[in-house]
């Protein structure tokens, strides 16, 4: 089923919302595109009235920019406002650890350990374009693990959107910080939450470093 088929067969706001999100995460729509409602109107068969309500929304979560008399654009995220995304996210983050490790993992503990083997894996083979959807994929187990419903729908919002901000700053992604999922995960399984909540804070902490040093370097 295409995304336009898709967005026909339920809610058109949320359904167009998703399908414009995706293309700009898988970066089929580049920082700076034009999104034009008449266009969009014609791809999904509705009228401009959810293309309106579906541009409004992603204009909240950060990824399009609307201008008077412009119209819409995809956003190109600023150093500043990259950088305070990955603040909130560390709060939310550290949260999602330490519940996870009050749970052990639960449901998904199986899981959390095979995907860190998997990265050990590629990290090993250097395999490093494998490695940024098992990163996506530790972090959204870690948000599951929390057992808190609410929390997991923010970090994954989030989660898309810092992966998609990594994406425009760098080529490919390394697995230089493999080491870091598998001391949280270990210390998650092991059901510490004070070590998960501050491995996990450490983690995030070098990804706010590495960001500052590409957009000053």
């Amino acid at each position: 089923m295409t995304a336009a088929e898709d967005a026909n067969q339920s809610a058109p706001r949320e359904a167009i919302a998703h399908a414009v999100r995706e293309d700009i995460l898988a970066g089929r729509l580049a920082p700076g595109d034009r999104l034009r409602e008449a266009d969009l109107a014609e791809r999904f068969g509705v009228s401009r009235v959810p293309i309106r309500e579906a541009l409004s929304q992603l204009q909240s979560e950060g990824f399009v920019t609307l201008v008077r008399y412009r119209g819409a654009t995809v956003s190109a995220t600023s150093g500043a406002a990259a950088l305070e995304l990955l603040q909130v996210r560390r709060g939310l983050e550290v949260l999602a650890a330490q519940l996870a490790a009050e749970r052990a993992g639960g449901e998904v503990a199986g899981e959390l350990a095979r995907v860190v083997e998997l990265g050990r894996s590629a990290g090993l083979s250097h395999a490093h374009d494998e490695l940024p959807p098992l990163i996506l994929r530790f972090h959204s187990l870690v948000a599951e693990a929390s057992g808190n419903h609410q929390l997991q729908i923010m970090l994954t919002q989030v989660l898309g959107r810092v992966s998609w901000i990594f994406d425009q700053r760098l080529e490919s992604r390394t697995g230089t910080s493999w080491s870091d999922h598998a001391a949280i995960a270990q210390a998650i399984l092991s059901g510490s939450p004070v070590q998960a909540g501050y491995l996990m804070g450490e983690h995030i902490a070098r990804d706010e470093a590495l960001l500052a040093e590409l957009d000053h370097g």
